[in-house]
């Protein structure tokens, strides 16, 4: 039995199905909780109104409050977390600090570094496996590699499930310690932020919002498979802000979406669980292949001449501030730059229209959704944009290119989700709703709306984009991963 031991929480803020929170108390006579609002990270923040940082605050204070009514509290600071935790592990006398494991390559870089200064202080580091289910050498191919293919990751995860995997003790003899340093949540004035929007556009943040819409969603995830791809429909699960700040476990949404399968053999069960294994797959990916974090996964594509200079510049402004004249491309980005938040169907298509049609780096439009996506998750978000411009594990073909217009067509056929983000074109008849630019003048004169000076001219044409991006793919096509 340990005498003490300081849990550190980071992307895992609830008390409930949390792995070194449980390991803690099954081992430690003593247990210790903190938090760091971590300047490392918030000092690069562009803005100081991040929903996310708000969102986080509003969830550590529903965790101290969890944590206090079992006796306990939460330590929270603003400081340099690779300094922070090892003059505070010092500073309670703990034996040992535990945390759940971050993959991200900096992450490591942190740890490996807050590891070796709490070794010089004779204290000890262990880090679990908390936000995915299997990780590091769990689900290798038969030749003991990585798999870089899902379908047969997906296969070989779904073989190894084991009820154990999913279950997490609630913890031992130990018991939570009130320390005099836990003196509240520090209000986001105290660490340079304001407030936002974030409850005014419907997210409620904490293990409370989580389990609000886990109870939503799983009256509704009979439909998942056919209702996901319609952003103008309630089909998706909206849990993904949740997930990426841990105010709820994998672990029990793996466990809803089996239960649902099984009690009545659900398309939609089944496919949201697919989803789920593509979370774990990316995570592994970034953890075994960290240079995909800064390059392509396929070296090859490493060498693709995107467009650079002014042009570039023009384009990718046109794209982010929703001027790209294609209706449903504007209206996800609008929806992005209003609310953080993106439907998935709609992250592949701007993300084709960014690189494909554009002829945008992909590590542009990467960048520009970490900084405005409330759900940013490196993983995530770096595996769907190598996903969409060719250049990841188990991407798109090269030569698979989203027409904006017939994805339109197809995801949005009424133009209801245009017209929400778009009303500028809420006169516009379904006919025309996709593409304003076939109106005749006539046609536009009738209901009010003039492209080119109402609504965008279209920055490329299709056709003539898919040309050129063919020839710009033509540096990889031979390549065994093209």
């Amino acid at each position: 039995m340990i005498d003490s031991v300081l849990v550190w929480f980071r992307r895992d803020l609830r008390d409930t199905d949390h792995v070194a929170l449980a390991e803690a108390l099954r081992r430690a006579q003593r247990v210790f909780c903190c938090f760091v609002f971590d300047r490392e990270i918030l000092d690069a923040l562009p803005s100081r109104t991040d929903r996310r940082v708000e969102f986080i605050r509003a969830s550590l204070v529903e965790l101290d409050e969890a944590l206090r009514q079992r006796g306990g509290g939460l330590i929270v600071v603003h400081a340099l977390a690779s300094s922070e935790i090892p003059r505070l592990a010092r500073q309670l006398g703990v034996d040992t600090v535990f945390a759940n494991r971050d993959y991200e390559p900096q992450a490591k870089v942190r740890d490996a570094q807050v590891a070796e200064e709490l070794g010089g202080l004779g204290i000890g580091f262990e880090s679990f496996k908390d936000q995915a289910v299997f990780d590091g050498p769990e689900v290798l191919t038969q030749a003991g590699r990585p798999y870089t293919v899902f379908t047969p990751y997906k296969n070989a995860w779904l073989k190894r499930l084991a009820d154990e995997d999913l279950l997490v003790s609630a913890g031992g003899q130990g018991g939570l310690v009130a320390s005099s340093l836990a003196t509240g949540v520090p209000s986001l004035e105290e660490i340079g932020f304001q407030p936002t929007d974030l409850r005014q556009i419907g997210i409620v943040p904490g293990m409370s919002g989580a389990r609000h819409l886990v109870a939503d969603f799983r009256a509704r995830v009979a439909r998942y498979a056919e209702q996901r791809d319609y952003p103008s429909l309630k089909g998706v699960s909206y849990l993904s802000v949740h997930l990426r700040f841990g105010t709820v476990s994998i672990r029990e949404l793996v466990l809803v979406a089996l239960a649902e399968r099984a009690l009545a053999a659900s398309e939609g069960a089944a496919t949201w669980l697919s989803e789920l294994i593509w979370r774990d797959f990316y995570f592994m990916i970034l953890d075994r292949f960290s240079h995909a974090a800064e390059r392509s996964f396929k070296p090859d594509y490493d060498a693709i001449a995107w467009e650079q200079g002014d042009r570039a510049d023009i384009l990718f402004a046109a794209w982010c501030e929703a001027r790209t004249g294609y209706p449903l491309v504007d209206a996800a980005m609008r929806q992005l730059n209003s609310s953080g938040y993106m439907h998935n169907r709609l992250r592949m298509v701007v993300a084709s229209f960014l690189t494909k049609d554009l002829g945008i780096d992909w590590r542009r439009g990467e960048a520009y959704f970490a900084r405005q996506l409330n759900d940013f998750d490196l993983s995530a978000n770096n595996g769907g944009w190598q996903w969409a411009a060719s250049s990841g594990c188990d991407a798109q073909p090269y030569f698979r290119i989203f027409n904006p217009v017939t994805q339109s067509e197809r995801f949005d056929p009424n133009g209801r989700f245009i017209r929400r983000y778009l009303p500028e074109l809420s006169a516009v008849p379904n006919k025309f709703i996709h593409a304003p630019w076939r109106m005749s003048i006539a046609e536009q004169s009738a209901c009010g709306v003039m492209v080119g000076l109402d609504t965008p001219t279209p920055l490329v044409e299709h056709d003539e984009a898919r040309r050129r991006t063919l020839e710009r793919y033509a540096v990889v096509k031979r390549s065994a991963g093209a």
